[in-house]
């Protein structure tokens, strides 16, 4: 029980840090951290979104770009793909997945220079687009693949067969029957996908550039003084960062919790 209050702790005690400290002038948190923010105020948002760099807004705006445009073209990608190999079986069949499993067992810092040389010898170095296409041939495609691969084995037989009977096309019965049958795993991908990409700091940093371009990661990175740091101003920023990706949970979560428990009420 102690072990797991302890582990509670190391978890929640960043998050209160940043909560408390976002609301608190620069004084008062260097005197006492922990203490809740009273009277709490909105300078630090303010300072981070009216920087003269314009570095938070951007920062947020090429965030969010760059994280809906990487998802929206994953799930589809992912979720078809699935579709194909889930009716197959054999050899063909384990060594796809054989291979796909390779993208989440090798770490992104190993693939990270070949990546970069990719995407020099194509010109999308130090690009948005090269970014998200770095993205698209990651480890984020292989995670998309076995969790839709999972949840496309249990769509009956007879569903499939019965809308080839009635003459749908595979491509029609992948978007319009199968798709809706697996809405929890596309939520599921979605909101990890999501979190990862917006969390994702090697890849902006390394890819991007820091002069080219900044995610909100970067952007925080960048805002840390060689000799001195704003701590109001620093973990505002954090609270910034964190806002969307929460709000974007809530908005899912339903179907999130439907697709981690679907396997527990077959």
């Amino acid at each position: 029980m102690l072990a797991a209050a302890a582990v509670t702790l190391v978890f929640v005690a960043p998050i209160y840090l940043m909560l408390v400290n976002a609301f608190k002038p620069q004084d008062k948190i260097l005197a006492n951290p922990v203490s809740l923010p009273w009277p709490p105020t909105l300078d630090n948002l303010k300072e981070a979104l009216t920087r003269p760099d314009n570095l938070i807004p951007l920062g947020l705006r090429n965030s969010l770009i760059v994280a809906v445009i990487s998802v929206a073209l994953i799930i589809p990608l992912g979720s078809a793909f699935s579709f194909y190999i889930a009716r197959r079986s054999g050899k063909a069949k384990a060594a796809i997945l054989l291979a796909l499993s390779a993208g989440l067992m090798i770490p992104p810092q190993v693939t990270l220079l070949p990546t970069i040389r990719i995407l020099t010898w194509i010109g999308l170095d130090h690009s948005y687009p090269g970014l998200i296409l770095a993205n698209l041939g990651g480890g984020y495609l292989s995670f998309a693949v076995f969790v839709y691969v999972g949840f496309m084995r249990s769509v009956p037989d007879e569903i499939i067969q019965a809308a080839r009977l009635d003459g749908a096309s595979g491509l029609r019965i992948w978007w319009q029957i199968v798709m809706p049958l697996v809405r929890p795993a596309t939520a599921t991908v979605a909101i990890f996908l999501t979190l990862w990409i917006w969390n994702d700091f090697l890849n902006p940093l390394f890819i991007l550039g820091p002069l080219q371009g900044q995610t909100i990661t970067t952007g925080l990175y960048l805002t840390i003084g060689q000799y001195s740091v704003d701590y109001g101003q620093l973990f505002g920023i954090m609270f910034l960062a964190g806002v969307l990706p929460v709000i974007g949970y809530l908005t899912v979560q339903k179907q999130f919790v439907a697709g981690l428990t679907s396997g527990a009420t077959k």
